[in-house]
């Protein structure tokens, strides 16, 4: 299940956060070619963030994925959410950082299990 995780240091208050979640999520469903049925994005707004010295508009964002991932689909997955935050957020480009996680399946699993397990009590 890709996971992207997004912190802005912008107001997301008035802005319209469904459609940069459903933006975001066929983009990345897309790029990686995952079905959009296992994307999760976690968008949040009002993040202090200090990006080259100033606290002008900047995002930070984590990808996890267990496969699907290389060198050219971070590529293209970087330009596609950076233009996505430049557009709905007003983030330039060159004011956002993603992250990328290419984790085993078996990691995923085992604390897919753990979480299942506190629910559990």
């Amino acid at each position: 299940m890709p996971c992207l995780n997004i912190s802005a240091n912008v107001s997301l208050e008035g802005v319209d956060t469904s459609s940069i979640l459903s933006e975001a999520t066929s983009t990345v469903a897309k790029i990686i070619g995952k079905p959009e049925a296992y994307v999760m994005i976690v968008l949040k707004g009002s993040v202090p963030i200090s990006f080259g010295g100033t606290e002008q508009p900047a995002a930070y964002g984590e990808l996890v994925s267990i496969g699907g991932l290389s060198p050219d689909v971070n590529k293209k997955l970087s330009a596609a959410i950076s233009s996505i935050l430049e557009t709905k957020l007003s983030v330039p480009k060159s004011r956002f950082f993603l992250k990328f996680y290419d984790t085993k399946a078996h990691q995923s699993q085992e604390h897919a299990q753990c979480l299942h397990a506190l629910h559990q009590n």
